[in-house]
């Protein structure tokens, strides 16, 4: 029988599964805990990335919760069928419809970047399944647009150059300008993380489906208010770790959350978008803690 040494932190095994809902075969990752009822969390991935943005999240917290990450349609290992059109209510009718098949009737959801929109729909047709909300660099203010996401979300395909303007966003510089843009150290940054993302990207359909979602876009910021009245409503246990020079969602986005939730848990970081890729190590205990104390 093996024995860990002293100080060294075993890692959670994690599996990884399809399940078909309304005819998408969705994949996913779950952690396996050693409890049976350990809390769940929901983890809600953004663009251009999918279910593998949190795997050393999982790898860190997944003995001790229940962490489960779907790829939705358009992006990851998830395959839609033909017809499939995406917009952000058909991700959030299939994430719905996930959790459905699963079984989760209660948990925590991580909102990053699209997790968010898809996540407060999710949280309006299931109010009872929210445990707790997780926030990082996920909008769901008008203060959290840059210049440059007002610009983008604006355009439509009958704006003059937007065609090129959407089509730049899935070329590999992009996609690794998105992980390094407002890091302090870029060197901090693993290439797999962009390098993965692109290999999707790049797929047969992905950059038709992530052009729909990018005029879709528009969507969200109308539902901003919807959201903000559900917060308000139901002021749900929240932590917000955000990376503050974020050039999308820069640092008011994170503090506007304080108008409707005063008692959130708020954390900056000195870092841009995908702030777990650099600050793993402070993020994951601050989700422990938050779970340990607001899961009940």
């Amino acid at each position: 029988m093996s024995v860990t040494p002293p100080g060294i932190a075993v890692p959670a095994r994690t599996v990884h599964r399809l399940v078909e809902v309304d005819q998408v075969k969705v994949f996913y990752r779950e952690s396996l805990p050693e409890r049976p009822d350990a809390p769940v969390v929901l983890l809600l991935h953004g663009f251009p990335s999918a279910s593998h943005q949190f795997r050393r999240l999982m790898d860190t917290l997944g003995r001790h919760y229940r962490l489960i990450a779907p790829d939705y349609p358009g992006f990851g290992h998830t395959r839609a069928p033909d017809g499939f059109v995406y917009s952000f209510e058909r991700l959030a009718d299939v994430v719905e419809r996930f959790t459905d098949r699963l079984a989760l009737t209660r948990f925590a959801m991580y909102l990053f970047d699209f997790g968010a929109p898809i996540g407060f729909r999710l949280a309006l047709r299931r109010p009872d399944r929210v445990a707790g909300l997780i926030v990082q660099n996920g909008n769901a203010y008008a203060e959290g647009l840059s210049d440059g996401a007002r610009e983008f979300t604006a355009l439509t395909p009958d704006t003059p150059d937007a065609e090129q303007a959407v089509l730049d966003l899935f070329t590999l510089d992009a996609t690794r300008a998105q992980y390094e843009l407002g890091t302090a150290d870029p060197e901090m940054i693993a290439p797999e993380g962009w390098l993965l993302d692109q290999h999707f990207l790049d797929l047969p359909g992905r950059k038709q489906a992530q052009r729909a979602l990018a005029y879709d876009y528009k969507s969200n910021i109308a539902a901003y208010p919807d959201w903000q009245a559900w917060l308000r409503k139901h002021r749900p246990p929240t932590l917000i770790t955000w990376g503050s020079r974020d050039p999308f969602f820069p640092e008011p986005g994170a503090l506007a959350y304080l108008s409707d939730l005063p008692d959130a848990e708020l954390h900056l970081f000195d870092t841009g978008h995908f702030a777990l890729e650099d600050h793993l190590p402070e993020i994951a205990p601050l989700i422990a803690g938050f779970l340990n104390r607001s899961w009940a």
